[in-house]
C-alpha cells in the first residue's frame, strides 16, 4: 500500500488514490490504469484535448464556424467518455447524451458530414497532412480519434459496450475531423498536397 504523501493534504486536484496504480470509475468502483476500459477513454481525454488544439488554430485563422463546430464535439466527446469509464455495474444510471452516447448523437454527426462533404472539393487521392496550421492539428486530432477507436474495439472483446452507439460514433466523427481539414485549406485557399509523388 503506497502511502499518502503529506504534501498534497491540501490539493484541489491531487488525490493520492491513483498512486497504487488504479483509476476510479463513473458511480464508484476502481481499476487498473492501464486497463483496456481505462485505454479507452484515456484515449477519448487525448482526442478532446488535440480538438482543443485544432479549436484555437481554427480560431487564430478566422475559422470560426469551423471552430464552433468543433466546440461541440469535444462536449460530446466528454459523453463517450463518461460512457467508457462507467461501473459495468451502474449502467442503469447512464442518460442519454449526457453519460451515454445516443443515436440522436450519431445522426447529427452524420448530418454534418453529409454537409460538410457537400461543401468542400473532395480529393482523389491520400494527401500528405500540413498545408495550413489548422488542417493539421485537425489531421492530428484524427488520427488520435482513430486509435480511440481502437481502444473501443478492444474493450468490446473484453467487455459489453454500453450504448451500441459509441463506436460509429467515433468513427464517423473521425471522418468528419478529415472532411473539416480539407474545409480548413480550402478556407484559406491551399490546396492539399497528394501523398503520391508525381513523376
Amino acid at each position: 500500500m503506497v502511502a499518502r504523501r503529506a504534501s498534497i493534504a491540501n490539493s484541489a486536484v491531487a488525490t493520492g488514490k491513483g498512486d497504487d496504480g488504479t483509476t476510479g470509475l463513473l458511480f464508484g468502483g476502481r481499476v487498473a490504469k492501464d486497463d483496456p476500459r481505462t485505454d479507452a477513454y484515456g484515449a477519448i481525454d487525448e482526442a478532446v484535448a488535440a480538438l482543443g488544439v485544432a479549436r484555437v488554430t481554427l480560431t487564430n485563422a478566422g475559422l470560426s464556424e469551423l471552430s464552433s463546430l468543433i466546440l461541440r464535439y469535444q462536449r460530446e466527446l466528454f459523453v463517450v467518455g463518461a460512457e467508457l469509464a462507467t461501473n459495468p455495474t451502474a449502467v442503469d444510471r447512464l442518460q442519454d447524451d449526457v453519460t451515454r452516447v445516443s443515436e440522436a448523437m450519431l445522426n447529427n454527426v452524420e448530418s454534418d458530414l453529409a454537409h460538410w462533404e457537400s461543401e468542400v472539393q473532395m480529393p482523389r487521392e491520400f494527401v500528405v497532412p500540413g498545408e495550413t496550421a489548422a488542417s493539421a492539428a485537425l489531421e492530428v486530432a484524427r488520427t488520435v480519434l482513430r486509435r480511440a477507436e481502437r481502444r473501443i474495439v478492444a474493450l468490446g472483446r473484453v467487455v459489453d459496450t454500453q450504448s451500441g452507439w459509441a463506436l460509429p460514433y467515433v468513427n464517423r466523427l473521425a471522418d468528419l475531423l478529415w472532411v473539416l481539414a480539407r474545409a480548413a485549406e480550402q478556407a484559406q485557399q491551399v490546396a492539399p498536397t497528394p501523398a503520391r509523388m508525381r513523376q
